[in-house]
């Protein structure tokens, strides 16, 4: 089995956070987006991921160290694959065209999921979907009586079906996948000026390909900032039972109202931390209040009421206690 994740996006609706790094390895619950789909996909595969193609863009060797450390930590052999020109997905996939044989999943880095089932790898195709509220916000799927998928349908404006894909597509046979992409590359077939992977799963049901589906019991976006945050807040829920504090974190004169997330190096004194908070590796907070925010590593914070928040690395936040003399009946917002 190999995984190709497509992730070299500018990440535009991220920024500023994704100004030095990658939306993918901004940190939920302390591990970065793309470790954690990673894993999360590896949990419900029963058979081993031989190798993990990552697609960027010009990230830099330490993006790219990183990405290839996340392939090993699940004993799979990482690779690098580049796309230059932003063309749409199928030619973002056709990058990492050396991995597509066998069986093949691939998994958009900008969401998350908790699911409870086992993928069945005899299928010839599984879009993993969600049923969502509002379907014609979504690309979605319409069934068969036997459960096959009918048909693909972007944002419907009048309703067709509820099952939202939620971007992680499974194929027995990827070279079967590689020649639909190519095909459409060759041909110059784009929709929206883009080269798309639906095109290509329309052109394999076509030929008799049967595609199915597995529902997700949660999907977590983290397209925006506040989105990460809520993604965040749920998964630190998912892993309340889970010990997130590190040992190695420096912790005096502090309430924490877990689930928290501090990694190691940290030091927080005379705060409040929690609920759902993530304190990054090194970093500093104290005489403050926080709450349902993510915060980076090597930061320091001192002084502040922060909550539904994303601080970076390296910053530094300092406010300052009022001195006031107020009288009766007086506001302050």
């Amino acid at each position: 089995m190999n995984i190709i994740i497509p992730m070299a996006g500018m990440g535009k609706r991220m920024r500023p956070h994704t100004l030095t790094i990658p939306k993918p390895l901004l940190p939920v619950a302390g591990k970065p987006i793309v470790q954690r789909l990673v894993e999360d996909i590896v949990g419900v595969i029963e058979e081993k991921v031989e190798e993990i193609g990552f697609v960027i863009g010009n990230f830099g060797s330490t993006v790219e160290q990183n990405l290839l450390e996340i392939a090993s930590s699940v004993g799979a052999k990482g690779r690098i694959f580049y796309q230059h020109e932003a063309l749409g997905t199928a030619h973002a996939i056709l990058c990492a065209e050396p991995l597509l044989h066998g069986k093949v999943i691939v998994a958009y880095a900008d969401t998350l999921f908790k699911a409870s089932f086992k993928l069945d790898d005899h299928k010839e195709g599984i879009i993993w979907v969600n049923r969502v509220e509002q379907p014609d916000q979504f690309g979605v799927v319409k069934l068969n009586d036997d459960g096959s998928i009918q048909g693909f349908y972007e944002k419907p404006k009048n309703f067709v079906s509820d099952l939202a894909i939620i971007g992680i597509y499974y194929f027995r046979d990827g070279g079967n996948l590689r020649a639909e992409l190519q095909y459409l590359l060759d041909k110059k077939i784009t929709t929206g000026g883009e080269y798309g992977i639906t095109d290509g799963l329309q052109n394999m049901m076509k030929k008799g390909v049967a595609f199915h589906t597995e529902s997700v019991d949660e999907w977590l976006d983290c397209g925006n900032k506040d989105a990460t945050i809520d993604t965040n807040r749920r998964v630190l829920g998912f892993l309340a039972e889970e010990n997130l504090i590190s040992n190695d974190a420096d912790i005096e004169d502090a309430l924490i109202i877990e689930p928290c997330c501090i990694g190691k190096g940290a030091k927080i004194s005379n705060t409040v931390i929690g609920p759902y908070v993530s304190v990054g590796e090194n970093t500093t907070i104290n005489n403050s209040v926080i709450r349902n925010c993510i915060i980076q590593s090597n930061t320091t914070i001192e002084n502040k009421l922060i909550e539904n928040s994303m601080i970076g690395n390296f910053v530094r936040l300092i406010g300052h206690f009022d001195d006031l003399s107020l009288g009766d009946y007086n506001q302050m917002g």
